[in-house]
């Protein structure tokens, strides 16, 4: 009934929205408001403390200075690479030089060659390789000695006409064709016949070679040959050793 009683000729209460307590309470507040809220505020009194920044792993860009080296210093750094490039070249060149001498001193069996035997101090090095007993079938030892010991015997006889031939020269001074021709034999014939029949008859009892047998007796027969015209003592042949001859084709016939 109360409502009834009201004076309706009186202002109507309406609901002020800023009446509200929380709105009077923050319109009477002291803060300041957001627009002039200084987020710095200056505080006096107070020692500003500064925090360091923390150093960047990162180095500034710093100008080096040019390292070129100059044209003066690469041509003798060039030339000097050059020189020690042709050292290099001429020790390996000396080293080749030195393995081929051996590979010749050993001779195409691969040991060291040692016929003849000369000291080592002499300047001739040995040019052969011979060993009976090791290259030399047990069966062909025998008969190949004896080869070699028929050829000793050959440049035997063939010294010993040279010495009966410079007597004759000593004794009558127009032996001096025959004297020169006993030294040519001497010379020619030793050596070529112990490379064209005594080196041929060696290797083919050494490896058994059909063909170095024909050789061998070719040029044996030829030798034999002219040891008979050297025995028969031809004037101004440069033969005369009769004897001597007549004692090698004594010993051929001991071999054969």
């Amino acid at each position: 009934m109360s409502g009834y009683d009201s004076n309706p000729f009186a202002e109507p209460v309406s609901d002020n929205p800023f009446n509200d307590p929380s709105v009077t309470q923050v319109t009477n507040s002291s803060v300041e408001p957001v627009d002039q809220y200084n987020p710095f505020p200056a505080s006096d009194g107070l020692a500003t403390q500064t925090t360091p920044a923390a150093p960047s792993p990162f180095q500034p860009a710093v100008l080096q200075p040019s390292t070129e080296p100059s044209p003066q210093a690469t041509a003798a750094a060039a030339q000097a690479n050059l020189l020690r490039q042709q050292e290099e070249l001429e020790r390996k060149a000396a080293e080749l030089d030195r393995r081929e001498q051996e590979l010749q001193t050993r001779g195409p069996s691969g040991k060291e060659n040692n016929w003849p035997p000369l000291p080592k101090s002499f300047p001739i090095k040995p040019c052969f390789y011979q060993d009976f007993s090791e290259e030399i079938p047990p069966e062909y030892q025998r008969v190949c000695k004896m080869m070699y010991y028929l050829w000793m015997f050959g440049c035997v006889a063939l010294f010993l006409n040279l010495l009966a031939c410079m007597a004759f020269f000593f004794t009558d001074a127009k032996q001096g064709v025959g004297f020169g021709l006993s030294i040519l034999w001497l010379i020619l014939f030793a050596p070529c016949s112990f490379l064209c029949w005594y080196r041929p008859v060696y290797k083919a009892f050494r490896t058994d070679s059909s063909f170095s047998f024909f050789f061998f007796f070719f040029v044996f027969f030829c030798q034999v040959v002219i040891f008979i015209i050297q025995a028969v003592g031809i004037p101004d042949w440069g033969n005369r050793n009769f004897p001597s001859f007549s004692l090698y084709f004594c010993c051929l016939f001991v071999c054969w």
